[in-house]
């Protein structure tokens, strides 16, 4: 797995400090929520020097550059908000940002890979994380960044678990491939676990399908023309798209086209990982409905429930902290009215979100469309209980806001 860059112990090992040419960005980074605080981030940027990046070498180095320019360009765009956002990225930021980007085949915003992956590193011996750059948000931000990476990290046995399903499938060992389809469910429901730490917060750094930025944004000195850009969303992780492909989940329509679009916010590593798993033949399930073993269909089946419980969680946590506050703010704007209470949810939901995700997805038709094509790939029949099953306190808050 090391060929994909997915570490025998973590799916990222973060650099944390650059050579000592780029610590006017380091600095930068490191203080950005405080600069937003104080509104001077877009004046202490524009009096930074413009850096050249052929002084890094190492794809660390790179990726942990990538970083801190995302989070300095995502500061600079949003520093007073939604209703005040820039139009032109600077040449400072610019420039470099472009060219690392290239250079690790990312694209210049802040992605999944970025903020979660490349974003850590341990505070102490016990292996405890701590983020090596934020965003403003305080502890909420912090321990969304923090769960998402535990999230990664306990999908590590069922991503290294794999190689192991396809050899087994290559050979016709049905043994293999059922031990191996075992530690893939655990590791899933190990996800769903971790998971459960999540306890809200959501960032909107994107430019398009964005009606704050509808024009996108011009990185100066790279193209005079605005570029358009997702933001940063779980759907650009690999390892559902990895789950999804070995366990042979079609996602169709809108949802397949937002998710094959996010595999382009990826590392080129992790994107041809996913596409190997995918070319793989004879497929597992063509392998488990040949074979016909009692054993490996109930380990199969139980890969899938697994996965299917995890999109329901998600589901159930995106309705609580992002579309349920998100259409009470939508419906308080409508009156232009509402306690102090109901106006600071007006403030700290912003108009980008009422609808969409981060990434520029009508959030909830994708999440609940995605979980039902995965259902479908049950060897005995669509997992039907678990649509509504968790669900039911959240539906009845979305249908009283006429979400």
């Amino acid at each position: 797995m090391t060929l994909f860059l997915v570490d025998a112990k973590s799916p990222f090992v973060s650099k944390t400090e650059l050579p000592k040419y780029y610590q006017p960005w380091m600095e930068t980074a490191r203080n950005v929520p405080k600069l937003i605080d104080s509104h001077s981030l877009r004046t202490h940027i524009h009096q930074m020097p413009l850096l050249e990046t052929h002084f890094m070498k190492s794809h660390r180095e790179l990726r942990l550059a990538h970083l801190a320019l995302s989070v300095m360009t995502m500061g600079y765009v949003w520093q007073e908000g939604d209703r005040d956002t820039v139009k032109v990225l600077p040449r400072i930021l610019a420039v470099p940002y472009c060219e690392v980007s290239q250079r690790l085949g990312l694209p210049p915003i802040l992605t999944h890979a970025d903020a979660v992956l490349a974003n850590w590193k341990k505070k102490d011996p016990q292996g405890n994380l701590e983020l090596l750059l934020s965003l403003p948000g305080g502890e909420s931000v912090r321990g969304f960044f923090l769960v998402t990476m535990l999230v990664e990290l306990a999908a590590v046995p069922g991503v290294k678990a794999i190689p192991k399903v396809i050899a087994g499938v290559r050979q016709g060992e049905v043994a293999t491939v059922t031990r191996a389809l075992d530690s893939i469910s655990l590791a899933i429901n190990g996800m769903k676990e971790a998971f459960k730490l999540m306890h809200g917060v959501h960032l909107c750094c994107r430019w398009k399908d964005n009606p704050c930025m509808a024009e996108g944004l011009v990185y100066e000195g790279v193209q005079a023309e605005p570029m358009e850009f997702s933001g940063g969303s779980a759907a650009q992780s690999s390892l559902l798209h990895c789950f999804d492909e070995l366990l042979g989940v079609k996602h169709e329509t809108k949802s397949g086209t937002f998710l094959t679009r996010m595999r382009d916010y990826m590392p080129p590593a992790h994107k041809q990982l996913i596409q190997d798993i995918s070319s793989h033949r004879p497929s597992l399930r063509d392998f488990v409905l040949e074979r016909n073993n009692a054993g490996l269909v109930s380990a199969f089946d139980r890969c899938v429930s697994q996965l299917v419980s995890f999109r329901s969680y998600h589901i159930n946590v995106v309705s609580r902290f992002i579309a349920v506050p998100a259409a009470r703010a939508k419906q308080l704007r409508s009156q232009d009215q509402g306690s102090e209470p109901d106006q600071a949810i007006i403030g700290k939901a912003p108009t980008a979100l009422e609808e969409r995700g981060t990434g520029g997805s009508a959030i909830m038709s994708l999440l609940k469309t995605a979980r039902d094509q995965t259902s479908n790939v049950t060897i005995h029949g669509p997992l039907s209980s678990t649509k509504t099953s968790d669900l039911t306190l959240i539906s009845e808050l979305s249908s009283r806001l006429s979400l």
